[in-house]
């Protein structure tokens, strides 16, 4: 999600989860191709499995950003056919893609012959006036071809003609049944669910009908919500008891980040919803408000303002059967 899963969220959500796969911000191929790899690229050892996801529709330029990524070790490349957003559009990728699959087979097939990694595909299941059950089948059927490793589909319309970005988010009705489908027809593709997914109980749920479950911003806005996913997705205990516990596994990577001139605050704003609903959670994400912005600011004030909350043991919920 741009401008939300950057490098130090990443590392953060690595720290709540040892299991589930981490993406990056969409990055543009002229970003990758012309702009501060060092800075756009980079990601700590920890976050692996990573993948990056790439936004473009240029066959060689996606190749090419493709190789570059896969050089710098990353496990999955991922092109977006997804977002809606008027920026997107302009440059002629994310979800307006939808209306040229055989391009984004084109893509797809270019970025497989120049990887050794998966190349999967995230969309949406149509837009605008198509038919989600053509649209969807039509896409499915390019990137099956091009050699795809997987499809990531997000269960609702994008309306690029009439809808913000922020409202194809919500407004657009989810239609999970339509992806269940789509997996029935192909079952030997690998096929993830994504859209509305609000919780990991949720989430476990449709892996009775598709392969993988995609959290975006529950993940982002609860992250204490990923403390499950190892306990209820793979069986393996949670890498910590607690939230608590999971804010102080941080603070020497914040230590470090701190000491190479990053600011507190690029760190403490993906960690603001972790006690969501914990007494104190307040005070917790006001105290950081307050001083994680001042230039002098040090990991004292994460420290300081976890001491604010009640420390309540991560439990997961059972999934009834």
């Amino acid at each position: 999600m741009m401008e939300w899963t950057d490098r130090h969220c990443r590392f953060f959500h690595r720290l709540l989860t040892r299991r589930a796969l981490l993406y990056t911000e969409m990055i543009t191929t002229g970003a990758v191709l012309r702009g501060d790899r060092a800075r756009l690229l980079r990601f700590d050892a920890a976050e692996h499995p990573v993948a990056v996801q790439l936004g473009g529709s240029d066959p060689r330029a996606l190749a090419e950003s493709a190789r570059i990524c896969a050089d710098r070790g990353y496990d999955e490349i991922n092109l977006n056919v997804g977002c809606p957003s008027d920026r997107v559009q302009e440059g002629r990728f994310g979800a307006c893609l939808m209306a040229e699959p055989r391009l984004v087979g084109e893509c797809a097939a270019a970025m497989k012959a120049a990887v050794n990694v998966p190349v999967t595909v995230k969309c949406r299941i149509g837009i605008d006036e198509q038919d989600p059950e053509e649209s969807l089948d039509t896409l499915t059927r390019n990137v099956v071809a091009a050699g795809a490793d997987a499809l990531i589909v997000h269960a609702r319309k994008a309306w690029l003609d009439g809808l913000s970005p922020r409202e194809n988010r919500d407004i657009p009705p989810l239609d999970y049944d339509r992806v269940y489908r789509l997996k029935r027809a192909w079952p030997k593709l690998h096929i993830s669910i994504n859209g509305g997914i609000g919780s990991v109980e949720r989430g476990a749920e449709h892996l009775a009908h598709a392969d993988g479950v995609m959290m975006g911003r529950a993940a982002y806005q609860e992250p204490w919500r990923l403390l499950q996913v190892d306990p209820l997705i793979y069986g393996a205990p949670a890498p910590f008891e607690s939230s608590k516990a999971a804010i102080e596994a941080f603070i020497p990577y914040v230590d470090r980040e701190l000491a190479q001139g990053t600011r507190l605050h690029a760190m403490t704003r993906h960690v603001l919803g972790l006690f969501q609903g914990v007494p104190g959670a307040r005070a917790f994400r006001r105290h950081i408000a307050t001083h994680a912005v001042k230039p002098e600011a040090g990991a004292e004030v994460l420290r300081d303002a976890a001491a604010l909350v009640t420390d309540v043991r991560a439990e997961p919920t059972p999934v009834a059967a």
